[in-house]
């Protein structure tokens, strides 16, 4: 299992060396939630933070974007060089043209969706992206709880994927902990955000990851 621990808990006063920790900790990705205030009703960061972040990261950014008008956030980030940029299905009325922009732009694609989109949804885009992010928290906050039917959906996307583009990876992100990580590696997950559950542990960065790690 691959650990992307979410930038969103960490603590911002602090911010650097937080990314540090988790980096050092073993983690595999930074995962930036990037949200507007207009798809979700939150706001938190832009390129000038992130730019900051990736000067101090030791592995590859993966931007979560819950925004509207992808194109133009696609823009604002790529120049960071993120090993992923995911964007919702659910706000993209032309996705094939913001994949085919990422992917020009030497990143790798990836395609959200939320808690109540079936796979389906993007089966046709499957053999364009190299990743899927299933949402098992509705988006906008951390720590929330996490839905288990997310289960079932990943094994739904896991049978498509073999489908259509078996190098495709599956990511799952909200409410992830050593408590359910197990549940996420049988229905085929490839990749964990994990956010509260790293940032907030009790015994350290290394620790939360490590139990991840399976």
């Amino acid at each position: 299992m691959l650990i992307a621990p979410s930038i969103l808990s960490a603590d911002f006063g602090n911010l650097a060396c937080d990314v540090k920790a988790i980096c050092d900790a073993g983690c595999d990705f930074v995962h930036v939630d990037v949200m507007d205030g207009h798809f979700v009703p939150n706001l938190t960061i832009g390129p000038v933070v992130v730019e900051s972040v990736a000067k101090v990261a030791t592995k590859p950014l993966d931007i979560h974007l819950m925004v509207e008008n992808n194109s133009f956030f696609v823009d604002l980030f790529a120049p960071l060089k993120p090993k992923y940029i995911s964007f919702h299905i659910e706000e993209e009325r032309h996705p094939h043209r913001v994949i085919q922009k990422i992917r020009s732009l030497g990143i790798s694609p990836a395609i959200t969706l939320n808690p109540h989109t079936p796979p389906e949804a993007v089966e046709f885009l499957l053999a364009d992206v190299d990743m899927v992010l299933l949402m098992s928290v509705n988006p906008g906050f951390g720590g929330q709880k996490f839905i288990p039917s997310v289960l079932e959906r990943a094994k739904r996307l896991k049978r498509l994927i073999e489908y259509h583009n078996p190098n495709c990876l599956i990511e799952v992100d909200g409410g992830v902990n050593d408590q359910n990580i197990q549940s996420l590696k049988t229905a085929g997950v490839d990749i964990v955000v994990a956010g509260s559950y790293v940032f907030g542990n009790k015994e350290g960065y290394k620790h939360a990851i490590d139990s991840l790690k399976i």
